[in-house]
């Protein structure tokens, strides 16, 4: 049975502003893939530095 949209028990969205369909993506060195799972809400707060280095770097990369 497929899931019907509008559905009051389905799963509902955390964030307040929808993610973009293409995630970013980049290689890390050896052995932080498993370190940064270990850190709770890594993937918010990941979110946030990115925020914050693009606000830091402004207009200038334009």
């Amino acid at each position: 049975m497929p899931f019907q949209k509008k559905n009051k028990l389905g799963a509902i969205s955390l964030n307040e502003e929808p993610f973009d369909k293409s995630p970013v993506c980049f290689n890390v060195r050896k052995g932080v893939r498993e370190k940064l799972k270990t850190v709770p809400g890594w993937q918010e707060r990941l979110r946030h530095l990115v925020d914050e280095l693009i606000e830091e770097v402004g207009d200038s990369c334009q």
